[in-house]
């Protein structure tokens, strides 16, 4: 059985974009019932709001709507598979992110500004990172890995985070610590800075 939900996500495929009102008229529903739904599906993430129109000044602004691009999906692990298996030089490419990001200009910074500058960046790019200090030096540690989708064909991965902080902080980083992946596909790992 397809639930109002289903069918709201169906059009919405079919159609690309569409407003409450028109997807209850294609639905046969209430248009204060598919906005409720609306907004469900936009709070957990798989349909955004592309725009918002007033008419004539009056009345409520009507939002038209489509598929979140985390629904629609994208070829980024096939690109990255192959890529990847083309051998790439990932300490060069780690550089080249460090460069991109101004991650490479904060290493003639104090080390407590120089790890704060680098986890802002690293959070920017979506590693849910984090330092801290400790008995053997400070500690970056990274709460999820943005590569998850392919990470686990491609471990040398883990080589490129390795180069991004040691060209960020200008100093030799140890990994210590790789913490299983779990359900979300976070690999947190923990580094200290030598």
């Amino acid at each position: 059985m397809t639930t109002a939900r289903q069918k709201v996500l169906a059009h919405l495929k079919k159609t690309r974009s569409a407003s409450a009102r028109e997807i209850a008229r294609a639905l046969d529903m209430s248009t204060p019932n598919v906005r409720h739904h609306l907004g469900v599906l936009v709070s957990d993430g798989r349909v955004e709001v592309n725009a918002v129109y007033q008419h004539g000044g009056r009345g409520r602004p009507e939002k038209v709507y489509s598929l979140s691009q985390a629904v629609l999906g994208d070829n980024l692990s096939v690109l990255a598979d192959a890529l990847l298996d083309e051998k790439m030089n990932l300490e060069v490419v780690g550089e080249r992110i460090a460069q991109s990001h101004g991650l490479v200009g904060i290493a003639n910074q104090p080390m407590a500004k120089r790890l704060s500058a680098l986890v802002d960046k690293l959070n920017e790019m979506h590693y849910q990172a984090r330092w801290e200090a400790g008995a053997e030096g400070p500690r970056v540690i990274f709460g999820r890995c943005p590569f998850a989708k392919v990470v686990e064909k491609h471990p040398e991965l883990c080589g490129l985070d390795l180069s991004l902080l040691e060209k960020s902080l200008g100093r030799p980083i140890a990994q210590t610590t790789k913490v299983e992946t779990h359900a979300r596909g976070a690999c947190p790992f923990v580094f200290r800075v030598g």
